[in-house]
């Protein structure tokens, strides 16, 4: 029984391949850990990149892999998976914009969410938080919970630059830690830290951060304008440079 399908309980990894390196690495340790804590089966990290390396065709310039891990079990919601099952998708990487402008989202996020924290197929939530924000003329919502603090936006974590600092939401406000918010954290002394949206508004510098698109600057929120930091800009991504 495909337990995915029927109770979205499975995952997915969603990131940019350039072949083996050390963000892949943390991509398959997140999966892997998820799938321990959900209590899904998971491949070992050698058939994770085997998997990959199968189903990336020649000619792909600038592939991206979603990594999708299906349960398969018994039929009843609250038993066990026993098994698993892989589907490898892989497209072209799309143009990553230059800029964007974000707006508050209009759903909450409980901060106790035991699945926000890990990258499930129960994705609607996120597909919610997206058309709204697009309906409303910007690329993407900033999600808050119950407390009005900001966790995230619907496929991207946020990095705030205040004070002469780095800050970005705490986990503890309900939020998946991402890939690319790691691998930026051993380049750069980033500080957790609960946040209000006037901790946003009144930052000299906002981005928003995933596996496709890297660092982008936004350049607005809900209309106003914030400053675009071009110099931290260009070094965040050179530091994702040989990953992205």
């Amino acid at each position: 029984m495909n337990r995915t399908l029927r109770f979205g309980e499975g995952l997915f990894e969603t990131f940019v391949w350039k072949g083996e390196n050390e963000k892949i690495r943390l991509h398959y340790n997140r999966l892997k850990g998820s799938a321990k804590n959900l209590g899904i089966p998971c491949p070992d990290y050698e058939e994770f990149v085997a998997l990959i390396k199968a189903n990336v065709p020649q000619g792909f310039e600038r592939p991206y892999v979603k990594f999708i891990l299906q349960s398969k079990g018994e039929g009843r919601y609250w038993e066990r998976a026993q098994d698993y099952e892989v589907i490898v998708e892989v497209f072209e990487r799309p143009p990553v914009p230059e800029r964007v402008s974000l707006c508050f989202s209009s759903f909450r996020r409980h901060s106790q969410d035991p699945v926000c924290r890990h990258k499930t197929t129960s994705y609607l939530f996120n597909v919610l938080v997206k058309r709204e924000a697009m309906r409303n003329g910007s690329y993407d919502g900033i999600i808050l919970n119950e407390k009005g603090q900001i966790t995230e936006c619907s496929a991207s974590n946020l990095l705030i630059l205040k004070d002469g600092t780095l800050l970005t939401p705490s986990e503890k406000s309900g939020l998946l830690k991402g890939t690319t918010l790691n691998y930026l954290s051993r380049f750069f002394p980033i500080e957790e830290k609960c946040m209000m949206p006037e901790d946003l508004l009144e930052s000299e510098g906002v981005f928003i951060l995933n596996s496709l698109i890297g660092a982008v600057p936004v350049e607005s929120v809900e209309g106003r304008a914030l400053p675009v930091n071009e110099s931290f800009y260009k070094d965040l991504n050179s530091a994702l440079e040989d990953v992205l």
